[in-house]
C-alpha cells in the first residue's frame, strides 16, 4: 500500500472511530435529557433501594444493544424481568441484599460484558464457560513449554519450537498490548518451522487492538471480518446501518505457513473477535471448541449510588451479517480427552500437530 493510500485508510478509520464515539455520546445526552425531565416521577433516581433498581434497569433498557437477540434465543423478556425484580426490593434492604439482587436480575441476560461493581466486589456472569467442557488444562501447557530457557516469552506471549518442528504459540490474555514490532520479531523466529500452532484457550480478552496486531499478521491483504452496528436512540431496535469492519495486513513478518488455532469455551470478547479475523486467514484453521461469545462493545454509567454498570453498547457480526455474540464454531471440533490428560497430552495439541503435518506435506 503507497502512502497516500495508508494515508486514506488512517483517515477513513478515523472517521469511523469519531463516528462511533459521537454516536455513543449522542445517546448519552438524550438519555441525560429525558431522565431529567418527564421520567424522574415514574423511574426514581433517588439513592435509595427503588431508585437504584430504577435507575440500573433503565440504563439497561434505553442503552443495551442485545435484548432483540437475547429475546430471539434466551426468551428474555425485559419489563417481565423488571416486574419480577421490582417485587424483590424492599425499602430496608441492606446494601448487599440489594447488590445481590441486581446481580441476579442483570445475569438473565448471560452477558459476560454486563457488570455491576462496588468497592468491595462486583457482580459477573460466567455462563459462557461455566456450563461447557473446559477442554483446556494450564499444567499440560506448561508442559508443552517446558521450564527455563526451554521457552521465550515476549509481551505476554510464550512460545518454543516442539520437537517435530511445529512451532507453538501461547497467548492467555490481549489485556497487555503486543507491540507490532514484538508480534513481527516472534514469527520470524519460529518462521522455520513447518507450520504453527496459536493457543488461546481460556484468553478471556483484553485490548481489541493488541488481537488485531496479532491476526494481521496472518492476512497477505485488506479482509472484510464483518460488520459494526451502534445503538442510536433508547428503542431496543434503534441502531445504525452496519458498517463494514477492515482489517489490513501488518507491515511487519507475515505467517505463509499452515496455522491452527486452538479454541474453547473461555475465548472471550477480544479474543472472540481474534478468531473472527482469523478464520479468514489463508492457511488457517480453527481447532477445538465454539468459542465463548461476547461480541459486544463495552460501555458504562453509574447509579446513584456510586455503583458502576457495564454494558454491551454496539453490535459485532460476522460477514454474513450474522451475530457472533454466542460464539464461533471451530472448523474442527477436538475436545480434551481423558485418557490423553492421564498420559500427559494435550489432545487438542496434538490433534492440531497432525494438522500441520499433513497441510505441510501437500
Amino acid at each position: 500500500m503507497n502512502t497516500s493510500a495508508k494515508l486514506s485508510e488512517l483517515h477513513r478509520q478515523l472517521y469511523i472511530y469519531v463516528r462511533a464515539a459521537l454516536t455513543l455520546l449522542l445517546v448519552a445526552v438524550v438519555a441525560m435529557g429525558s431522565l431529567s425531565s418527564c421520567v424522574d416521577e415514574e423511574y426514581p433516581s433517588s439513592d435509595t433501594p427503588e431508585g437504584n433498581f430504577e435507575a440500573l434497569w433503565r440504563i439497561m433498557d434505553e442503552h443495551y444493544c442485545f435484548f432483540p437477540l437475547k429475546a430471539e434465543v434466551l426468551g428474555v423478556d425485559w419489563d417481565e424481568v423488571h416486574t419480577r425484580y421490582r417485587a424483590m426490593i424492599r425499602p430496608d434492604m441492606t446494601d448487599d441484599a440489594l447488590f445481590q439482587v441486581l446481580c441476579n436480575m442483570l445475569s438473565e441476560l448471560r452477558d459476560g460484558h454486563v457488570n455491576l461493581w462496588r468497592s468491595s466486589t462486583y457482580g459477573h456472569d460466567w455462563s459462557y464457560r461455566e456450563a461447557y467442557p473446559k477442554n483446556f488444562s494450564a499444567d499440560l501447557v506448561d508442559d508443552y513449554l517446558g521450564t527455563g530457557n526451554d521457552y521465550s516469552v515476549s509481551s505476554g506471549m510464550s512460545y518454543r519450537v516442539l520437537d517435530d518442528n511445529v512451532g507453538y504459540l501461547r497467548v492467555a490474555s490481549f489485556e497487555n498490548g503486543l507491540g507490532e514490532g514484538n508480534i513481527s520479531d516472534v514469527l520470524y523466529s519460529l518462521r522455520m518451522c513447518r507450520g504453527l500452532i496459536i493457543d488461546v484457550r481460556d484468553n478471556g480478552g483484553g485490548q481489541l487492538t493488541a488481537s488485531r496486531r496479532l491476526a494481521a499478521s496472518f492476512i497477505n491483504e485488506r479482509t472484510l471480518c464483518g460488520y459494526t452496528q451502534y445503538k442510536t436512540g433508547s428503542g431496543h431496535n434503534s441502531f445504525s446501518s452496519p458498517s463494514a469492519d477492515w482489517v489490513n495486513p501488518a507491515d511487519g513478518y507475515r505467517w505463509q505457513k499452515p496455522a491452527v488455532v486452538l479454541t474453547n469455551r473461555g475465548c472471550y470478547s477480544a479474543t472472540n473477535d481474534f478468531v473472527n479475523v482469523m478464520r479468514h486467514a489463508p492457511l488457517v484453521t480453527l481447532l477445538g471448541d465454539t468459542t465463548g461469545g461476547g461480541s459486544g462493545l463495552p460501555f458504562t454509567s453509574e447509579l446513584p449510588n456510586g455503583w458502576g454498570v457495564r454494558y454491551s453498547a454496539s453490535i459485532t457480526l460476522d460477514t454474513d451479517r450474522q451475530h457472533i455474540e454466542f460464539g464461533i464454531a471451530p472448523d474442527t471440533v477436538v475436545s480434551l480427552d481423558s485418557l490423553d490428560l492421564k498420559k500427559r497430552r494435550d489432545t487438542l495439541i496434538e490433534a492440531a500437530r497432525k494438522r500441520i503435518h499433513q497441510a505441510a506435506a501437500l
